[in-house]
């Protein structure tokens, strides 16, 4: 089912009988858009393949390229060809529209604090309304002229640089890892590195030891003296061939379906050695009831096969899993007892409050929840058809769709925006489960 085909609504068919199958998610849109950074400040062409394409990423790259980088992209292929500009920012001034993907607002607001001119970021309306202060407030700190033109220090976002001239600054992590990463992906090109302090309560830690890891890939040096304190060298960066693994956060709706449905799904590229941190979406089904199969460490064909079984509630912390936050309440609605999930304020601020609509969502399909400040609870209860509103929101999409494999009558509307990050999601969907409806 392609989105160009897509009709304003989907209604979900069940399934007749548990799940069998493999699947392989795209590749990471996390993992994809740190490599692009690095690529395109480093000496040489870096050839980056299994390349998530995604409105995420094209709008990464989209923007690369207003800013001059020479970027070759066969997106049939999910393969790029970045030529790097030696830590240079090739224009002096542009405009870039990040529309609703937050990494390309906060790495390309990091980016530009390299360049010698004035730079402006924007977006969609609900991105108008993501707070960016903590970065902008670091930058200044730098020597970096940032303005935030909406309420809330907000985005658009004014950036003015005669480059960076100074090596330390400190950032509040508390609303997202990703304007820590953001500097440190930027930081291997500034002119002495940059000595970061992370203050505050630290959100999405495994993103952080993802940049860590992408950095030095590509030849830059993170020492962390501590989990708030981390020393950059001014290396710079090299080109290379780098490999994107699978996503985790999109292979999460497949290991839920498996579980729900009572079948079994092996995901194919992913194991314990995966630098993402969802992986761990799969011990939380563990938790829940699910038989885990990891392959083994040393395999070249890493895999994870879940087995769903009887599935009971928990409580649980998800902070450093918190984008899988949702495919967890899906699950949650067929277990025995109340699932509490826990520790996630931050996802308020995400595309949409995935704390308060995801609560009004799963009401919406008959279960009683109770919302936290930083979570909510989740009481099952008799599940009545609903028509689910997204709020633009590809999470929400694709996680609440699950719920229709067991469930009549669960309607998406705005199907199509799980464009976002996995544009193939409906039809990957269906090819998993279309031999469990016959």
């Amino acid at each position: 089912m392609s989105l160009n085909s897509l009709p304003d609504e989907v209604t979900v068919t069940p399934v007749q009988r548990p799940i069998q199958g493999r699947v392989r998610a795209p590749g990471s849109k996390s993992i994809t858009n740190r490599a692009v950074i690095c690529a395109a400040l480093a000496h040489g062409t870096s050839q980056i393949t299994g390349a998530l394409d995604s409105d995420d990423t094209r709008i990464m790259i989209s923007g690369l390229k207003n800013l001059g980088f020479n970027v070759d992209a066969d997106w049939n292929k999910q393969t790029l060809f970045i030529h790097g500009s030696a830590g240079l920012i090739p224009k002096s001034q542009a405009s870039i529209d990040c529309q609703a993907s937050g990494t390309t607002m906060r790495f390309l607001t990091a980016l530009v604090s390299l360049g010698h001119g004035h730079y402006v970021l924007d977006g969609t309306a609900r991105m108008r309304q993501r707070p960016i202060g903590d970065l902008l407030n670091a930058l200044r700190m730098l020597g970096v002229e940032a303005e935030a033109g909406s309420a809330g220090e907000c985005p658009p976002v004014t950036i003015r640089s005669t480059g960076v001239t100074s090596a330390e600054a400190c950032i509040q992590s508390t609303t997202s890892s990703q304007f820590a990463s953001g500097l440190a992906l930027v930081a291997p090109c500034m002119p002495e590195g940059l000595s970061l302090e992370l203050t505050g309560t630290l959100v999405s830690t495994p993103y952080l030891d993802m940049t860590r890891k992408i950095i030095e890939s590509f030849g830059g040096k993170c020492e962390l003296r501590n989990d708030r304190q981390w020393h950059i060298a001014p290396t710079g960066y090299v080109s290379k061939n780098y490999e994107i693994e699978p996503d985790a956060s999109a292979a999460s709706y497949f290991a839920a379906a498996a579980a729900i449905t009572h079948g079994t799904v092996t995901l194919e590229g992913l194991g314990r050695n995966s630098m993402q941190g969802d992986i761990e979406f799969c011990s939380a089904l563990e938790q829940m009831g699910c038989t885990v199969t990891w392959s083994s460490n040393s395999s070249s064909c890493p895999s994870i096969t879940i087995q769903g079984n009887d599935l009971k509630g928990i409580d649980i912390d998800m902070n450093a899993i918190s984008d899988t936050v949702m495919t967890l309440a899906a699950v949650a609605l067929f277990a025995e007892g109340p699932t509490v999930i826990r520790n996630v304020a931050h996802i308020r601020d995400k595309e949409t409050d995935r704390i308060s609509d995801l609560t009004c969502e799963l009401q919406r399909l008959g279960a009683i929840v109770d919302e936290q400040p930083d979570g909510l609870t989740i009481h099952p209860a008799p599940l009545r058809p609903a028509k689910i509103q997204t709020y633009d929101d590809h999470r929400m999409a694709m996680s609440l769709s699950l719920v229709g494999l067991r469930s009549k009558g669960v309607c998406i509307t705005n199907p199509a925006c799980v464009r976002k990050t996995f544009p193939n999601y409906w039809s990957a969907l269906e090819e998993l489960v279309q031999t469990s409806r016959q």
